[in-house]
């Protein structure tokens, strides 16, 4: 984890500062260009849900929906 958070941080992307509540602790943080890359990230992977589904109707769809919803009942428990 600290590899990936020393590549972010060199990018800019996060900043580092000590956790108040636990000396051994460190609390990373976004920051506004990190924020970018996430929300165009997000924006991306929109877009390629959007043209995945297209090819699918309403009706399967909502049958995706459905299945995709019973799979993850275990987890919300």
């Amino acid at each position: 984890m600290t590899n990936r958070v020393d590549r972010l941080a060199a990018r800019g992307l996060v900043t580092r500062s000590p956790d108040p509540d636990d000396r051994r602790g460190v609390i990373v943080t976004l920051t506004e260009a990190g924020k970018e890359v996430v929300d165009a990230a997000f924006s991306e992977l929109l877009d390629r849900e959007r043209r995945l589904l297209a090819g699918l109707s309403a009706r399967e769809r909502d049958q995706l929906a459905r299945l995709l919803r019973s799979l993850l009942l275990p987890f919300e428990a």
